[in-house]
């Protein structure tokens, strides 16, 4: 009975341990990467949600060694990305990159990528095969 109990103690904390990961990205392969990322953002608001994919992407884009890269997001929460998703903006900005020199801070470029991810989402003009009424599909029958 008391190994019985012991077991059931150990198994109920390594569920509870895998249970409460379920936040943080895990890096053992870059599938699992995909697949932690995706079921993240899922979770996420939307403001928060383009934080987070710019902040993967911008630190992808600065790792291009793909172990470097799974050792340095393995265990991230979606705040510690962002963060240094921050640093890596700050980072390019004072380098005098280009393509964060248009930016005044972090916060416009997350705003002008959420205006644009509204912008696509909408459609600006039907589509004018979704006028026409759908091509038919049955069949006359002949009988043999």
């Amino acid at each position: 009975m008391k190994k019985a109990s012991t077991v059931l103690v150990l198994l109920l904390c390594s569920v509870m341990v895998g249970c409460n990961k379920s936040n943080q990205i895990n890096g053992s392969s870059m599938k699992t990467v995909n697949r932690s990322i995706s079921h993240i953002k899922e979770k996420l608001p939307l403001d928060q949600r383009i934080e987070f994919e710019v902040s993967f992407w911008t630190l992808r884009d600065e790792i291009r060694s793909n172990q470097e890269f799974l050792d340095a997001i393995d265990g991230k929460t979606p705040e510690q990305l962002i963060e240094t998703g921050k640093e890596l903006f700050a980072k390019r900005k004072s380098s005098g990159n280009k393509e964060y020199a248009q930016y005044e801070s972090w916060d416009q470029m997350i705003t002008q990528y959420s205006q644009e991810r509204i912008d696509q989402n909408r459609k600006k003009t039907p589509d004018a095969r979704d006028k026409n009424p759908p091509a038919r599909v049955d069949y006359k029958m002949h009988a043999m």
